[in-house]
Protein backbone atom coordinates (compact mmCIF):
# COMPACT_ATOMS: atom_id res chain seq x y z
CA UNK A 1 0.00 0.00 0.00
CA UNK A 2 1.36 3.45 -0.94
CA UNK A 3 2.29 5.88 1.85
CA UNK A 4 1.37 9.48 2.46
CA UNK A 5 1.56 11.61 -0.68
CA UNK A 6 3.32 14.95 -0.96
CA UNK A 7 0.97 17.91 -1.06
CA UNK A 8 1.17 20.32 -3.98
CA UNK A 9 3.13 22.78 -1.83
CA UNK A 10 5.52 20.04 -0.67
CA UNK A 11 6.05 18.97 -4.29
CA UNK A 12 6.66 22.58 -5.31
CA UNK A 13 9.87 22.61 -3.26
CA UNK A 14 11.07 19.60 -5.24
CA UNK A 15 10.16 21.27 -8.52
CA UNK A 16 12.09 24.50 -7.86
CA UNK A 17 15.28 22.78 -6.67
CA UNK A 18 18.24 23.15 -9.04
CA UNK A 19 21.96 22.29 -8.83
CA UNK A 20 22.60 25.80 -7.45
CA UNK A 21 19.42 26.24 -5.37
CA UNK A 22 19.17 23.57 -2.68
CA UNK A 23 15.75 23.49 -1.07
CA UNK A 24 16.70 22.36 2.42
CA UNK A 25 15.78 24.11 5.65
CA UNK A 26 17.93 23.69 8.69
CA UNK A 27 19.75 25.08 11.69
CA UNK A 28 23.21 25.61 13.11
CA UNK A 29 23.30 25.08 16.87
CA UNK A 30 25.93 25.49 19.57
CA UNK A 31 25.83 23.46 22.79
CA UNK A 32 27.74 24.10 26.01
CA UNK A 33 29.32 21.05 27.68
CA UNK A 34 28.73 20.33 31.34
CA UNK A 35 30.64 22.64 33.64
CA UNK A 36 34.16 21.31 34.07
CA UNK A 37 33.59 18.58 31.49
CA UNK A 38 34.34 17.94 27.84
CA UNK A 39 31.68 17.66 25.15
CA UNK A 40 30.75 14.11 24.13
CA UNK A 41 32.46 12.75 21.04
CA UNK A 42 30.93 11.76 17.75
CA UNK A 43 30.33 8.00 18.41
CA UNK A 44 28.35 8.82 21.57
CA UNK A 45 26.26 11.43 19.75
CA UNK A 46 25.60 9.13 16.81
CA UNK A 47 24.16 6.58 19.23
CA UNK A 48 22.21 9.30 21.06
CA UNK A 49 20.49 10.45 17.86
CA UNK A 50 19.89 6.91 16.62
CA UNK A 51 18.03 6.01 19.81
CA UNK A 52 15.67 8.97 19.39
CA UNK A 53 14.66 8.43 15.77
CA UNK A 54 11.67 6.43 16.98
CA UNK A 55 10.18 9.84 17.86
CA UNK A 56 10.29 10.95 14.21
CA UNK A 57 9.17 8.17 11.82
CA UNK A 58 9.45 10.42 8.74
CA UNK A 59 13.23 10.51 9.28
CA UNK A 60 13.34 6.87 8.14
CA UNK A 61 11.20 7.37 5.04
CA UNK A 62 12.19 8.26 1.50
CA UNK A 63 10.32 9.39 -1.60
CA UNK A 64 8.95 6.92 -4.14
CA UNK A 65 8.18 8.45 -7.53
CA UNK A 66 4.94 7.54 -9.30
CA UNK A 67 5.42 5.95 -12.75
CA UNK A 68 4.73 8.30 -15.67
CA UNK A 69 4.65 11.24 -13.22
CA UNK A 70 0.90 10.74 -12.81
CA UNK A 71 0.94 12.28 -9.33
CA UNK A 72 3.27 13.56 -6.63
CA UNK A 73 5.70 11.12 -4.94
CA UNK A 74 4.76 9.29 -1.74
CA UNK A 75 6.67 8.58 1.48
CA UNK A 76 7.75 4.96 1.99
CA UNK A 77 10.05 3.27 4.51
CA UNK A 78 13.72 3.14 3.50
CA UNK A 79 14.50 -0.59 3.26
CA UNK A 80 18.24 0.10 3.69
CA UNK A 81 18.03 2.76 6.38
CA UNK A 82 21.30 3.33 8.22
CA UNK A 83 21.63 6.26 10.63
CA UNK A 84 25.36 6.55 9.85
CA UNK A 85 24.45 7.72 6.33
CA UNK A 86 22.62 10.67 7.87
CA UNK A 87 24.65 11.62 10.95
CA UNK A 88 28.26 12.42 10.01
CA UNK A 89 31.23 14.00 11.70
CA UNK A 90 32.51 17.42 10.65
CA UNK A 91 36.16 18.29 11.24
CA UNK A 92 35.38 22.03 11.21
CA UNK A 93 36.88 24.11 13.99
CA UNK A 94 34.23 26.85 13.70
CA UNK A 95 30.47 26.54 13.51
CA UNK A 96 30.26 28.69 10.38
CA UNK A 97 32.73 26.39 8.60
CA UNK A 98 30.56 23.39 9.47
CA UNK A 99 27.59 25.26 7.97
CA UNK A 100 29.43 25.88 4.70
CA UNK A 101 30.39 22.21 4.53
CA UNK A 102 26.84 21.01 5.23
CA UNK A 103 24.73 23.46 3.29
CA UNK A 104 26.68 23.68 0.03
CA UNK A 105 25.60 20.22 -1.11
CA UNK A 106 22.11 18.99 -2.07
CA UNK A 107 20.45 16.10 -0.28
CA UNK A 108 20.56 12.86 -2.32
CA UNK A 109 17.07 11.62 -3.16
CA UNK A 110 17.80 7.89 -2.90
CA UNK A 111 17.40 7.98 0.90
CA UNK A 112 15.53 9.95 3.61
CA UNK A 113 15.96 13.66 2.93
CA UNK A 114 17.88 14.84 5.99
CA UNK A 115 21.40 14.99 7.37
CA UNK A 116 23.12 16.11 10.57
CA UNK A 117 26.76 17.21 10.82
CA UNK A 118 28.39 17.08 14.25
CA UNK A 119 31.45 19.23 14.91
CA UNK A 120 32.66 17.83 18.22
CA UNK A 121 35.96 19.73 18.40
CA UNK A 122 35.11 23.41 17.91
CA UNK A 123 37.84 25.88 18.80
CA UNK A 124 35.70 27.64 21.43
CA UNK A 125 35.04 24.42 23.32
CA UNK A 126 31.36 24.18 22.37
CA UNK A 127 29.68 21.37 20.46
CA UNK A 128 28.39 22.29 17.01
CA UNK A 129 25.43 20.60 15.32
CA UNK A 130 24.26 21.52 11.83
CA UNK A 131 21.07 19.89 10.58
CA UNK A 132 19.16 20.07 7.33
CA UNK A 133 16.01 18.52 5.92
CA UNK A 134 14.43 19.01 2.51
CA UNK A 135 11.69 21.64 2.41
CA UNK A 136 9.33 19.10 0.84
CA UNK A 137 9.59 17.17 4.12
CA UNK A 138 9.26 19.95 6.69
CA UNK A 139 8.67 23.68 6.95
CA UNK A 140 10.54 25.96 9.33
CA UNK A 141 8.22 25.33 12.28
CA UNK A 142 8.33 21.57 11.78
CA UNK A 143 12.13 21.74 11.55
CA UNK A 144 12.24 23.21 15.05
CA UNK A 145 9.83 20.52 16.26
CA UNK A 146 11.92 17.76 14.70
CA UNK A 147 15.13 19.19 16.13
CA UNK A 148 13.45 19.16 19.52
CA UNK A 149 12.75 15.45 19.10
CA UNK A 150 16.49 14.88 19.29
CA UNK A 151 16.78 16.96 22.47
CA UNK A 152 15.71 16.40 26.07
CA UNK A 153 14.25 18.76 28.70
CA UNK A 154 16.85 17.72 31.28
CA UNK A 155 20.57 16.90 31.02
CA UNK A 156 20.29 13.32 32.32
CA UNK A 157 17.13 12.18 30.53
CA UNK A 158 16.61 8.46 30.19
CA UNK A 159 16.94 6.93 26.74
CA UNK A 160 13.68 6.05 24.95
CA UNK A 161 12.53 2.43 25.08
CA UNK A 162 14.24 -0.01 22.74
CA UNK A 163 13.35 0.75 19.16
CA UNK A 164 11.78 -2.23 17.38
CA UNK A 165 11.23 -0.46 14.06
CA UNK A 166 11.22 -2.61 10.95
CA UNK A 167 10.61 -1.12 7.50
CA UNK A 168 7.29 -1.89 5.88
CA UNK A 169 7.42 -3.30 2.38
CA UNK A 170 7.57 -0.60 -0.27
CA UNK A 171 4.74 -0.48 -2.83
CA UNK A 172 5.60 -1.67 -6.32
CA UNK A 173 5.14 0.40 -9.47
CA UNK A 174 1.67 -1.01 -10.17
CA UNK A 175 0.47 -0.11 -6.66
CA UNK A 176 1.91 3.39 -6.90
CA UNK A 177 0.28 3.93 -10.28
CA UNK A 178 -3.08 2.55 -9.14
CA UNK A 179 -3.23 4.72 -6.00
CA UNK A 180 -2.18 7.79 -7.99
CA UNK A 181 -5.03 7.17 -10.45
CA UNK A 182 -7.52 6.79 -7.58
CA UNK A 183 -6.29 10.01 -5.95
CA UNK A 184 -6.54 11.93 -9.22
CA UNK A 185 -10.11 10.75 -9.80
CA UNK A 186 -11.06 11.67 -6.22
CA UNK A 187 -9.58 15.16 -6.65
CA UNK A 188 -11.48 15.66 -9.92
CA UNK A 189 -14.72 14.59 -8.24
CA UNK A 190 -14.14 16.96 -5.34
CA UNK A 191 -13.57 19.79 -7.78
CA UNK A 192 -16.73 18.89 -9.72
CA UNK A 193 -18.83 18.80 -6.53
CA UNK A 194 -17.59 22.18 -5.26
CA UNK A 195 -20.25 24.38 -6.96
CA UNK A 196 -23.05 22.14 -5.65
CA UNK A 197 -21.69 22.28 -2.08
CA UNK A 198 -21.54 26.07 -2.23
CA UNK A 199 -25.05 26.41 -3.67
CA UNK A 200 -26.55 24.03 -1.09
CA UNK A 201 -25.17 26.00 1.86
CA UNK A 202 -26.73 29.49 2.33
CA UNK A 203 -24.19 30.41 4.97
CA UNK A 204 -21.38 29.37 2.66
CA UNK A 205 -22.92 31.46 -0.10
CA UNK A 206 -23.19 34.52 2.14
CA UNK A 207 -19.55 34.25 3.21
CA UNK A 208 -18.36 33.72 -0.34
CA UNK A 209 -18.11 37.44 -1.09
CA UNK A 210 -15.62 38.05 1.71
CA UNK A 211 -13.59 34.98 0.82
CA UNK A 212 -13.42 35.93 -2.86
CA UNK A 213 -12.31 39.44 -1.88
CA UNK A 214 -9.51 37.99 0.27
CA UNK A 215 -8.50 35.59 -2.48
CA UNK A 216 -8.35 38.38 -5.04
CA UNK A 217 -6.25 40.55 -2.72
CA UNK A 218 -3.85 37.68 -1.98
CA UNK A 219 -3.55 36.83 -5.69
CA UNK A 220 -2.94 40.48 -6.64
CA UNK A 221 -0.29 40.82 -3.93
CA UNK A 222 1.47 37.68 -5.13
CA UNK A 223 1.44 38.77 -8.76
CA UNK A 224 2.50 42.36 -8.06
CA UNK A 225 5.94 42.43 -9.69
CA UNK A 226 9.11 42.93 -7.66
CA UNK A 227 12.01 44.96 -9.05
CA UNK A 228 15.12 42.73 -9.09
CA UNK A 229 18.10 44.24 -7.25
CA UNK A 230 21.64 43.56 -8.44
CA UNK A 231 22.99 42.64 -5.00
CA UNK A 232 20.16 40.25 -4.17
CA UNK A 233 18.74 38.89 -7.43
CA UNK A 234 21.53 37.53 -9.58
CA UNK A 235 22.36 33.97 -10.68
CA UNK A 236 23.79 32.04 -7.75
CA UNK A 237 26.32 29.29 -7.11
CA UNK A 238 25.78 26.17 -4.96
CA UNK A 239 28.10 27.52 -2.24
CA UNK A 240 26.57 28.82 0.98
CA UNK A 241 27.52 30.88 4.01
CA UNK A 242 25.63 31.69 7.21
CA UNK A 243 26.31 34.98 8.98
CA UNK A 244 24.99 34.86 12.57
CA UNK A 245 23.73 37.71 14.75
CA UNK A 246 22.94 37.06 18.40
CA UNK A 247 20.92 39.57 20.46
CA UNK A 248 19.03 39.50 23.75
CA UNK A 249 15.37 38.86 22.93
CA UNK A 250 14.51 41.68 25.32
CA UNK A 251 16.03 44.18 22.85
CA UNK A 252 13.40 43.28 20.26
CA UNK A 253 10.62 43.10 22.84
CA UNK A 254 11.49 46.57 24.11
CA UNK A 255 11.15 47.98 20.57
CA UNK A 256 7.87 46.08 20.17
CA UNK A 257 6.39 47.52 23.38
CA UNK A 258 7.67 51.02 22.74
CA UNK A 259 6.10 51.33 19.30
CA UNK A 260 3.01 49.22 19.98
CA UNK A 261 3.73 46.78 17.13
CA UNK A 262 4.17 43.03 16.67
CA UNK A 263 7.48 41.23 17.12
CA UNK A 264 7.41 40.21 13.46
CA UNK A 265 7.11 43.90 12.50
CA UNK A 266 10.32 44.56 14.43
CA UNK A 267 12.09 41.71 12.64
CA UNK A 268 11.03 43.05 9.23
CA UNK A 269 12.01 46.62 10.13
CA UNK A 270 15.42 45.49 11.36
CA UNK A 271 15.94 43.61 8.09
CA UNK A 272 14.85 46.66 6.06
CA UNK A 273 17.25 48.92 7.94
CA UNK A 274 20.14 46.50 7.46
CA UNK A 275 19.56 46.11 3.71
CA UNK A 276 19.20 49.90 3.33
CA UNK A 277 22.57 50.47 4.98
CA UNK A 278 24.15 47.65 2.98
CA UNK A 279 22.94 48.94 -0.39
CA UNK A 280 23.97 52.51 0.45
CA UNK A 281 27.51 51.43 1.35
CA UNK A 282 27.71 49.59 -2.00
CA UNK A 283 26.79 52.81 -3.78
CA UNK A 284 23.36 51.51 -4.80
CA UNK A 285 20.12 53.47 -4.48
CA UNK A 286 17.90 51.87 -1.79
CA UNK A 287 14.41 51.10 -3.05
CA UNK A 288 11.37 49.30 -1.68
CA UNK A 289 12.01 45.56 -1.69
CA UNK A 290 9.30 42.93 -1.81
CA UNK A 291 9.80 40.36 0.93
CA UNK A 292 8.15 36.95 1.07
CA UNK A 293 7.17 36.36 4.69
CA UNK A 294 6.19 32.77 5.59
CA UNK A 295 3.19 32.48 7.94
CA UNK A 296 2.42 29.39 10.01
CA UNK A 297 -1.13 28.11 9.37
CA UNK A 298 -0.86 24.93 11.43
CA UNK A 299 -3.68 24.21 13.83
CA UNK A 300 -2.86 23.99 17.52
CA UNK A 301 -3.12 20.20 17.43
CA UNK A 302 -1.51 19.72 14.01
CA UNK A 303 1.34 17.28 14.46
CA UNK A 304 1.81 16.47 10.78
CA UNK A 305 5.07 17.11 8.99
CA UNK A 306 5.16 18.58 5.52
CA UNK A 307 4.41 22.22 4.82
CA UNK A 308 1.60 24.05 6.63
CA UNK A 309 2.74 27.53 5.77
CA UNK A 310 1.30 30.36 3.75
CA UNK A 311 2.88 33.64 2.69
CA UNK A 312 2.47 37.38 2.97
CA UNK A 313 4.25 39.72 0.61
CA UNK A 314 5.42 42.87 2.39
CA UNK A 315 7.21 45.88 0.94
CA UNK A 316 10.32 46.62 2.99
CA UNK A 317 10.66 50.45 2.92
CA UNK A 318 14.42 50.46 2.43
CA UNK A 319 14.03 53.84 0.71
CA UNK A 320 12.78 55.43 3.97
CA UNK A 321 15.66 57.02 5.95
CA UNK A 322 13.79 57.27 9.26
CA UNK A 323 13.91 53.96 11.21
CA UNK A 324 10.74 54.67 13.20
CA UNK A 325 8.76 55.38 10.06
CA UNK A 326 10.08 52.22 8.44
CA UNK A 327 8.76 50.25 11.41
CA UNK A 328 5.35 51.92 11.41
CA UNK A 329 4.97 51.54 7.62
CA UNK A 330 5.64 47.82 8.00
CA UNK A 331 3.23 47.55 10.94
CA UNK A 332 0.49 49.17 8.85
CA UNK A 333 1.14 46.82 5.91
CA UNK A 334 1.17 43.63 8.00
CA UNK A 335 -1.93 44.71 9.95
CA UNK A 336 -3.88 45.34 6.74
CA UNK A 337 -2.98 41.93 5.37
CA UNK A 338 -3.82 40.11 8.58
CA UNK A 339 -7.11 42.01 8.97
CA UNK A 340 -8.01 40.90 5.45
CA UNK A 341 -6.94 37.34 6.36
CA UNK A 342 -4.60 37.29 3.37
CA UNK A 343 -2.40 34.46 4.74
CA UNK A 344 -5.45 32.14 4.89
CA UNK A 345 -6.53 33.26 1.44
CA UNK A 346 -3.04 32.58 0.08
CA UNK A 347 -3.18 29.15 1.74
CA UNK A 348 -6.43 28.41 -0.14
CA UNK A 349 -4.80 29.46 -3.40
CA UNK A 350 -1.84 27.16 -2.76
CA UNK A 351 -4.14 24.27 -1.87
CA UNK A 352 -6.26 24.84 -4.97
CA UNK A 353 -3.22 24.17 -7.15
CA UNK A 354 -3.76 20.50 -6.23
CA UNK A 355 -6.53 20.38 -8.85
CA UNK A 356 -4.45 21.88 -11.66
CA UNK A 357 -2.69 19.73 -14.29
CA UNK A 358 0.84 18.68 -13.35
CA UNK A 359 2.50 21.00 -15.90
CA UNK A 360 0.51 23.98 -14.55
CA UNK A 361 1.61 23.11 -11.01
CA UNK A 362 5.26 23.11 -12.10
CA UNK A 363 4.87 26.46 -13.87
CA UNK A 364 3.17 27.94 -10.80
CA UNK A 365 6.00 26.70 -8.57
CA UNK A 366 8.62 28.38 -10.70
CA UNK A 367 6.61 31.60 -10.93
CA UNK A 368 6.30 31.80 -7.14
CA UNK A 369 10.08 31.28 -6.78
CA UNK A 370 10.98 33.93 -9.37
CA UNK A 371 12.85 37.17 -8.50
CA UNK A 372 10.00 38.92 -10.30
CA UNK A 373 7.74 37.72 -7.46
CA UNK A 374 9.93 38.67 -4.47
CA UNK A 375 13.42 39.93 -3.67
CA UNK A 376 14.20 38.04 -0.48
CA UNK A 377 12.65 35.91 2.28
CA UNK A 378 12.40 37.10 5.89
CA UNK A 379 11.20 34.35 8.24
CA UNK A 380 10.46 34.45 11.98
CA UNK A 381 10.49 30.91 13.43
CA UNK A 382 9.52 30.56 17.11
CA UNK A 383 12.05 28.48 19.02
CA UNK A 384 12.20 26.80 22.42
CA UNK A 385 11.82 28.99 25.49
CA UNK A 386 12.77 26.26 27.98
CA UNK A 387 16.25 24.74 28.51
CA UNK A 388 17.03 21.81 26.20
CA UNK A 389 19.92 19.37 26.25
CA UNK A 390 21.70 16.99 23.91
CA UNK A 391 23.67 14.24 25.67
CA UNK A 392 23.96 16.50 28.72
CA UNK A 393 25.08 19.60 26.76
CA UNK A 394 22.79 22.64 27.00
CA UNK A 395 21.54 24.33 23.84
CA UNK A 396 22.92 27.89 23.80
CA UNK A 397 22.18 29.25 20.34
CA UNK A 398 20.47 28.05 17.17
CA UNK A 399 20.58 29.97 13.90
CA UNK A 400 17.96 29.14 11.25
CA UNK A 401 18.73 28.27 7.63
CA UNK A 402 16.02 29.54 5.28
CA UNK A 403 16.55 28.25 1.70
CA UNK A 404 17.19 30.55 -1.24
CA UNK A 405 15.74 29.93 -4.69
CA UNK A 406 17.53 30.57 -7.97
CA UNK A 407 18.41 34.23 -8.55
CA UNK A 408 18.00 34.98 -4.84
CA UNK A 409 21.26 35.44 -2.95
CA UNK A 410 19.89 36.12 0.56
CA UNK A 411 17.33 34.87 3.08
CA UNK A 412 17.04 36.20 6.63
CA UNK A 413 15.73 33.99 9.42
CA UNK A 414 15.35 34.45 13.15
CA UNK A 415 14.59 31.99 15.91
CA UNK A 416 14.59 32.29 19.69
CA UNK A 417 16.49 30.14 22.15
CA UNK A 418 15.30 30.93 25.66
CA UNK A 419 16.10 34.65 26.06
CA UNK A 420 18.26 35.01 22.93
CA UNK A 421 17.20 36.13 19.46
CA UNK A 422 19.34 34.32 16.89
CA UNK A 423 19.40 35.76 13.36
CA UNK A 424 20.77 33.65 10.52
CA UNK A 425 21.64 35.51 7.30
CA UNK A 426 21.91 32.70 4.76
CA UNK A 427 23.59 33.72 1.51
CA UNK A 428 25.25 32.55 -1.66
CA UNK A 429 28.98 32.72 -0.93
CA UNK A 430 29.89 33.78 -4.47
CA UNK A 431 27.22 36.38 -5.20
CA UNK A 432 27.12 37.89 -1.70
CA UNK A 433 30.60 37.28 -0.22
CA UNK A 434 30.25 40.25 2.15
CA UNK A 435 27.11 38.99 3.93
CA UNK A 436 29.01 39.33 7.24
CA UNK A 437 28.97 43.09 6.61
CA UNK A 438 25.20 42.88 6.19
CA UNK A 439 25.01 40.98 9.50
CA UNK A 440 26.88 43.84 11.22
CA UNK A 441 24.43 46.28 9.64
CA UNK A 442 21.53 44.25 11.03
CA UNK A 443 23.08 44.46 14.50
CA UNK A 444 23.30 48.25 14.12
CA UNK A 445 19.73 48.36 12.80
CA UNK A 446 18.54 46.89 16.11
CA UNK A 447 20.54 49.51 18.04
CA UNK A 448 19.08 52.25 15.83
CA UNK A 449 15.52 51.30 16.80
CA UNK A 450 16.49 50.82 20.44
CA UNK A 451 17.80 54.39 20.50
CA UNK A 452 14.38 55.59 19.29
CA UNK A 453 12.49 53.50 21.82
CA UNK A 454 11.00 54.89 25.01
CA UNK A 455 9.37 52.18 27.10
CA UNK A 456 5.57 52.39 27.00
CA UNK A 457 5.27 55.33 24.58
CA UNK A 458 4.98 55.81 20.84
CA UNK A 459 7.04 58.51 19.08
CA UNK A 460 5.01 61.75 19.06
CA UNK A 461 5.51 62.31 15.33
CA UNK A 462 3.99 58.92 14.59
CA UNK A 463 1.25 58.75 17.20
CA UNK A 464 -2.25 58.59 15.82
CA UNK A 465 -5.32 60.44 17.16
Amino acid sequence: MAGRRLSSLDAAFLNVETPSAHMHVGFAAAFAPREGGLPPRFPQLLEHIGRRLCRAPRYRQMLAAVPLGLHHPVWVDDQRFDVSRHVVRSKAGRLRDAVEEAMSEPLPRDRPLWKIYIADRLEDGTLGVVGKAHHCMVDGVATVELASLLLDPEPDAADPPEDRWRPQAAPNGRELLGQAFVDRVREELELARLPARIASSPRRLLSLGGEVSGLLRAAADSLRPAVPVRALNEPISPHRHLAPVDRPLEDLLRIKRSFGVKLNDVVLAVAAGAVRRFLTERGEQPIKLKAMVPVNVRGGEDGELGNRISFMFIDLPCDEPDPARRLMDIHLATSERKDADEPRAADRILRSITYAPHTIQQLASRLIASPRTFNLVVSNIPGPRQPLYMAGCELQRAYPVVPIADNHSLAIGITTVRERACFGLYADRETLPDVDVLAAELDESVDELLDRSVEGTRPAALAGP
